[in-house]
């Protein structure tokens, strides 16, 4: 099993360092913070700790 940063997205902490290597901040962090004012999180469901 991966180990999931973000459950909704399925992003590794890898992914994230990688973003930030590449752009110099997380735009991924950008993208699942945006997702979540929206209600696309959907953490209780995809995440095994429920959150």
């Amino acid at each position: 099993m991966n180990d999931f940063i973000c459950h909704c997205f399925e992003y590794e902490e890898s992914d994230i360092a990688d973003d930030i290597k590449q752009n110099g901040y997380s735009t991924i962090m950008v993208e699942i913070i945006e997702a979540k004012k929206l209600g696309g999180c959907q953490c209780a469901v995809k995440n095994p700790k429920g959150r």
